[in-house]
């Protein structure tokens, strides 16, 4: 049997890459998103409750129908408690421009950000754009309006 994994479609992106970091790349063979590393001159200092906006070098061109969702890091948001912010982030199918990644230090210590970090992950997605369709009354549920943690805790 093939594993689901091996499975996945594949959508060919265009990419500029003008640091001298290596491309994106999956970490393994059922990885969804890929790391997105630091392009900078010198490292970063943020300081607690701090945010900063860090180039990648990269550029992109997502095929329409895609977008590009910018994620935080696990291991750096429980290392060193920086994570995104705007999360997930997107990148359009008609960006051009670099790719950068806000980050945010949410930890009670200054942190550097070092070039060549990995400081987010990428992932590209499927994306459907809406046609609305005005109406006077649309279908009830048995949730209806309940919402903001109406189904409680446990």
């Amino acid at each position: 049997m093939i594993p689901t994994f091996a499975r996945m479609s594949k959508v060919k992106v265009k990419i500029i890459n003008s640091s001298a970091n290596p491309l994106p790349q999956y970490a393994t063979a059922g990885s969804a998103g890929m790391d997105l590393r630091a392009h900078l001159g010198e490292a970063v200092l943020l300081r607690p409750m701090e945010r900063t906006l860090i180039p990648t070098g990269l550029f992109i061109e997502l095929p329409p129908g895609f977008e590009m969702q910018i994620r935080p890091r696990s291991g750096l948001a429980i290392k060193q408690g920086i994570t995104c912010l705007n999360t997930p982030g997107t990148i359009d199918s008609d960006y051009r421009g670099e790719i950068k990644v806000i980050l945010i230090n949410l930890s009670s210590e200054d942190q550097l950000v070092q070039p060549g970090d990995r400081i987010a992950q990428a992932v590209v997605a499927r994306t459907e754009q809406v046609n609305w369709e005005s109406v006077t009354e649309i279908n009830s549920t048995e949730r209806n309006e309940g919402g903001f943690g109406h189904t409680g805790k446990s």
